[in-house]
């Protein structure tokens, strides 16, 4: 048998009904052997028969569902034995077709007990195309409903002769009151004028009218509803209007649905607006507070919050229950009084609480009543305990937080204020809410990880101590950007060369995340490399930008591969305490700051060069400048000058003044330029360098000019001896005369020309031997029959470290040896 939905005056309640216009809802009225005794224009409409066609012929004529039953009353019990309430069912249009429709029964009585039955019928076959389509829908589902609607049948002269029980709920109005009286006098408190027009032009028209209303329910003046009451004309069989047909539907639980579902429509939009794990948790808690509940708490498992950690699973937690921390609370009462935990505090979890059963299953738990009497798991719990006494908490419902098979947290639905207890359309409605934040949150979970993940790279990758020696002193401070943009690819280093130079970096890839931080660690460890080289500045710069365009190259090559970010700038520069001279080279970076011992600001007109990676041919340029002793230099990268409201130029000169105290130490002076940046949402990463040149004594240099001859050596051995002497570093006296009479052979025996010594004490003990000859020297091994080959050997041996570096018409040999 088709399915059809049955209402009777005692009823069972479905999904609740919508306001709109029922104007295409279908309606007849039958008598108890399913004769229709009266039609609607909705009805000719949906069937293709007019009033004359049916009225006083058996309903079965368009609904086949009917054909079997003797009465109606027998067709009603049948359906309930057979199919319950489902309005699934069709009509038989004129011209043959079959149409799907829903259906709906209602009882109607009369004066002298007579019982006829309204069928509302609504095609569901035809999408809606308008706002009135819309509308219409709406209520067209509601009559497939089995909430209980009020029906009112009325004469041509209005008053009332046939109604239902159901419409007493509306109204207060009983229907032995109600049968045999006009509007004015059974519905009071209406504007009953403005409804008798309304049905007046029903009766006239042969149309269908909605209109809407508040009243007050009859058991208390104290709460208003809305209602909406449509009115339909009634036709005979000479189609001539009998009556209006009244449906009253109370709109209350309708537009609480409307508005929980709204609800569900903007969880799926405004929760996916952040990045940050933490600010979704509290904007869930706000959505959900007081639609669905009158206190919420968003409690997540750590690792979502710290974007580290193993996820947890949905519904494989054993015995040992994972750590959750409060990620969002809110309540109706100000200050949320309901709440024991505060953000990103640890929620204690007991063993038999609904946490740990929720944790454990993965399925909701809802305890429509708090029970708190004595054993429970309330009982065992006496701080919880307490709160619940002191709000009044007696229904409340715990909902896992579930994406892509992991656990992410419970979300806790609290009523105080609200008597009404949670229901399971409660939780089905917070599970379908839950299941779209989820996606948020996850979203935002998974960038945590890569974040943190970024964050961990690029501080592993930067230099954990700064190594200036006896050239500068050095701080640094580094912010990344905020949790919407993750870390990006700021670097710096102070990497010490020889003579106790050093190099001075800074640099910023493009991008953010994951991929710049693993960038920028091949651009530090490719500088670092070159840096041993000693190479000029602009030279070291050209083959960076070398290596950065191969590498892009390469990665093009692989369409598998994912595109590394291209493009970085980088400031390099070298200086030399012994002359006091800096030589810096930039590539697409801004210039830094420096900042004289009395105070005086300047940034140098440097060349600013093309950045690394970018291809444009365009040779790099290097300056040198003379730097006086306790001069500050600030490298720095474009986080800490420019931002979404201050242009670069503005930035720089705010820094500048920031760093104009050059008596203060290098970490006060950090943290005075970092502040600004700090108090705003960084849309970059923030790197600050700052170092303050110092100066070897004359006394700490010595040098000589040595002829290049076989006396070079012996002479180069006494004057160093001599040196050593003075310095007070006698012990030192062998392993220095062996090292430079290998490097000064050396000299002689490759260069043509002049042949320089030079010996610096700072941290160590520095030994150079210049020439000619650019070529480095390499270090071999010699056979047992060879007879040279092994200075370099004993060299390495007896120094701390060796190298060559080229300079101007020739190159440095050099060797370390430790001073203690």
């Amino acid at each position: 048998m088709p399915r059809t939905t049955i209402a009777t005056d005692r009823v069972t309640l479905g999904r609740q009904m919508h306001a709109s216009d029922v104007s295409d809802t279908a309606f007849a009225l039958l008598d108890e052997q399913g004769t229709v005794v009266a039609w609607t224009q909705a009805a000719e409409h949906l069937a293709g028969h007019a009033a004359r066609d049916v009225v006083g012929r058996p309903a079965a004529l368009v609904l086949p569902c009917m054909g079997a039953a003797q009465t109606m009353s027998a067709y009603v019990e049948q359906c309930r034995a057979r199919n319950g309430w489902s309005g699934a069912s069709a009509v038989r249009h004129r011209d043959g077709r079959v149409l799907p429709a829903g259906l709906r029964i209602t009882s109607v009585r009369g004066q002298d007990g007579a019982v006829r039955w309204l069928v509302s019928a609504t095609d569901v076959g035809v999408p809606s195309g308008s706002a009135m389509d819309a509308m219409n829908a709406s209520v067209q589902g509601a009559i497939l409903d089995r909430a209980p609607i009020g029906v009112v049948i009325r004469d041509r002269r209005l008053r009332c002769i046939l109604a239902n029980d159901a419409m007493e709920s509306h109204d207060g109005i009983s229907r032995d009151r109600r049968l045999g009286r006009g509007i004015t006098d059974a519905w009071p408190g209406v504007e009953t004028e403005a409804t008798e027009a309304v049905m007046g032009r029903v009766l006239g028209s042969g149309s269908t009218k909605v209109h809407e209303y508040r009243t007050w329910l009859p058991a208390s003046r104290g709460e208003e509803r809305p209602f909406a009451v449509s009115f339909s004309c009634l036709q005979g069989a000479d189609g001539r209007a009998l009556g209006v047909c009244t449906i009253s539907i109370d709109l209350t639980e309708s537009r609480r649905e409307r508005e929980r579902l709204a609800v569900l429509g903007e969880a799926g939009t405004r929760l996916g607006r952040t990045l940050d794990v933490t600010q979704t948790g509290q904007e869930l808690a706000d959505l959900a507070v007081p639609l669905l509940a009158d206190f919420v708490t968003v409690d997540l498992e750590q690792s979502v919050l710290l974007g580290e950690g193993p996820s947890i699973g949905a519904g494989t937690v054993g015995e040992r229950l994972p750590v959750l921390r409060r990620a969002g609370l809110a309540s109706i009462a100000p200050g949320i009084p309901e709440s024991l935990w505060v953000h990103g505090e640890p929620v204690p979890l007991g063993p038999a609480s609904p946490y740990a059963e929720v944790l454990r299953t993965g399925r909701s738990c809802l305890q429509s009543i708090v029970d708190a009497a004595p054993g429970s798991w309330i009982d065992q719990d006496p701080a919880r305990a307490r709160k619940i006494h002191e709000h009044g908490m007696h229904s409340v419902m715990v909902v896992p937080i579930r994406a892509r098979r992991a656990l992410l947290g419970v979300a806790v639905f609290v009523r105080t204020e609200n008597r009404a207890p949670l229901k399971e359309d409660d939780v089905l409605l917070a599970e379908e809410f839950l299941r779209r934040a989820a996606v948020a949150l996850d979203n935002a979970r998974q960038y945590r990880r890569e974040q943190t993940a970024a964050l961990a790279l690029q501080r592993s990758l930067l230099p954990r101590r700064l190594r200036g020696g006896a050239a500068v002193e050095a701080a640094s401070h580094y912010l990344p950007a905020d949790i919407d943009r993750c870390v990006g690819g700021d670097w710096f280093d102070v990497i010490p060369l020889s003579g106790a130079r050093v190099a001075l970096v800074v640099g910023d890839v493009v991008g953010h995340g994951i991929g710049a931080a693993a960038a920028m660690g091949r651009l530090r460890a490719g500088v670092h490399a070159l840096s041993g080289m000693e190479l000029p500045p602009d030279e070291l710069l050209a083959h960076v930008d070398e290596a950065v365009q191969r590498e892009a190259e390469g990665d093009g090559d692989d369409p598998d591969q994912l595109t590394a970010p291209v493009g970085a700038t980088c400031l390099y520069a070298v200086y030399d305490p012994v002359t006091r001279r800096c030589t810096m080279t930039a590539a697409g970076h801004p210039p830094p700051a420096i900042i004289d011992p009395q105070g005086r600001v300047t940034f140098p007109d440097l060349p600013t060069g093309a950045p690394l990676g970018i291809g444009l041919g365009v040779p790099f340029e290097a300056v040198e400048l003379e730097l006086p002793e306790g001069t500050l230099l600030a490298f720095y990268t474009d986080g800490m000058v420019e931002t979404r409201d201050q242009d670069i130029e503005e930035g720089m000169h705010r820094l500048g003044i920031a760093l104009a105290r050059p008596d203060l130490p290098l970490d006060d002076l950090s943290t005075r330029a970092m502040e600004p940046v700090q108090a705003q949402a960084a849309c970059d990463d923030a790197s600050l360098l700052l170092v303050r040149t110092r100066a070897l004594a004359p006394a700490q240099v010595a040098g000589w000019a040595l002829p290049p001859d076989e006396t070079a050596a012996r002479r180069a051995r006494d004057l160093a001896a001599g040196q050593l002497a003075a310095w007070g570093m006698e012990a030192l006296e062998d392993s220095t005369k062996s090292i430079i009479s290998e490097l000064v052979a050396n000299a002689v025996r490759h260069g043509t020309g002049p042949i320089g010594l030079r010996l610096i004490q700072h941290q160590v003990l520095t030994i150079e031997v210049s020439d000619s000859d650019p070529r480095s020297p390499h270090m071999r091994s010699a056979r047992t029959t060879d007879e040279n080959g092994r200075g370099l050997a004993m060299v390495a041996r007896l120094s701390r470290r060796w190298g060559s570096r080229p300079v101007p018409g020739g190159k440095v040999v050099w060797a370390e040896a430790n001073i203690a």
